[in-house]
Formats: C-alpha cells, sequence, structure tokens
C-alpha cells in the first residue's frame, strides 16, 4: 500500500514539476505558455487552467504526503517504556536488557582414558 502511494507521489510530483516550469512568469523570459492567434487557449484561459492544474496537482500532493506519514507511522509499532525491562544500575536508572554475547567456544576436552583409573592409596 505505502509503495503505491509513493508512486503516485512521485508521479504527481513530477507533474507539477512539469505544469510550474509551464506558467508564464512575471518577467515573461523564464515561461513557456505562449499563444499564438490560431491556438485553443488564449493567453488568459492557458493561465486559468494552469493555475488549477497547480492547485489540483499541489492538494493531490499534501494530500499523498499526508498518508504516506500515517501510513509510515501506523506500520511502526509503538514503544512503551514499559515494555522495555531492564535492571536497576547503581545510580538508580534502568540499563536495557543487552543481547547475551554468544559462549566461547571451549578447547576440546582431552580423549579419555580406555580403563578407568583407581587412586592408588599410599
Amino acid at each position: 500500500m505505502i509503495t503505491v502511494i509513493l508512486v503516485i507521489h512521485l508521479i504527481i510530483t513530477i507533474a507539477l514539476i512539469g505544469v510550474i516550469l509551464l506558467q508564464r512568469s512575471e518577467g515573461g523570459a523564464l515561461g513557456i505558455g505562449g499563444s499564438s492567434p490560431g491556438s485553443l487557449f488564449t493567453a488568459r484561459g492557458a493561465a486559468n487552467a494552469l493555475t488549477r492544474t497547480t492547485a489540483v496537482l499541489a492538494t493531490a500532493f499534501f494530500i499523498t504526503s499526508i498518508l504516506l506519514t500515517m501510513l509510515t507511522v501506523r506500520a511502526e509499532k509503538p514503544k512503551s517504556i514499559f515494555d522495555e525491562t531492564g535492571t536497576p544500575a547503581q545510580n538508580g536508572s534502568v540499563l536495557p536488557n543487552l543481547p547475551k554475547k554468544p559462549a566461547q567456544p571451549q578447547a576440546p576436552a582431552s580423549p579419555k582414558p580406555a580403563t578407568p583409573q583407581v587412586p592408588v592409596e599410599q
């Protein structure tokens, strides 16, 4: 579920960047959205369509951002201080239970004698 929303979020982000770059800037030097006399939109119509598209994509961007945050927080299990048990330290704080170190491999025992040994009395 998170992956699907993340992919949608990325597509919305790329579309939002594209729509913002298409808009005419106030200086007129960076905008691509010029109009010719026979075009479908007038200059004002194209600006209104791009403004509305930007608003819709920005709203979708915020919604997917909030959804991703909620799903990520919900996926993590909440931690409680009572779940962590530990041993009291000398200063009164509680130390967390640390994983125990694996036992050191011991040297192989010497082979057993073939016959039982009886203590000799002196």
